[in-house]
């Protein structure tokens, strides 16, 4: 399993860089967006591909990978900036608990491909690809919401 997640995580970088150059470009792909934070030790602009989820007129994004380091950057920052294709916002992003997770994680799952559960399992954060499956390991995948600035 872990060289699956390893060759999966060698795999979405180098489609994360293909989608930040594109997004530079003023080309949006999918659901991607462009995540920019200071990095918590360096200060240093960073970016991320993330996708942006929309659940019952929310807007979500749900951490994929663990030890991902754009959640730890959005944990210690104030507001980050979400930029898609030539449009931009700065936007605070709100860590949900524990509780609130399950629910969002679960429908996020039973309205997905079966490959989004597939992938919770390939990176190691869940063990069963299900909706409920997922929505049990809330504890282990950080979901924040995104709310104005």
């Amino acid at each position: 399993m872990a060289q699956d997640a390893d060759a999966l995580l060698r795999k979405v970088k180098k489609f994360n860089k293909v989608v930040i150059r594109l997004q530079k470009m003023g080309i949006a792909l999918g659901p991607h967006y462009l995540i920019t934070t200071k990095g918590r030790r360096t200060g240093q602009t960073r970016i991320a591909a993330i996708g942006v989820i929309p659940i019952a007129g929310q807007r979500y994004i749900f951490q994929a990978y663990p030890k991902a380091a754009w959640v730890a950057n959005v944990r210690a920052a104030q507001t980050v900036t979400l930029s898609r294709g030539r449009r931009s916002s700065e936007v605070r992003l709100v860590e949900l608990p524990v509780e609130e997770r399950r629910p969002i994680l679960h429908d996020h799952i039973a309205n997905s491909h079966a490959r989004v559960g597939n992938l919770f399992v390939t990176t190691g954060l869940v063990d069963d690809p299900t909706p409920q499956g997922v929505a049990d390991a809330a504890d282990r995948i950080a979901v924040f919401r995104i709310e104005a600035a």
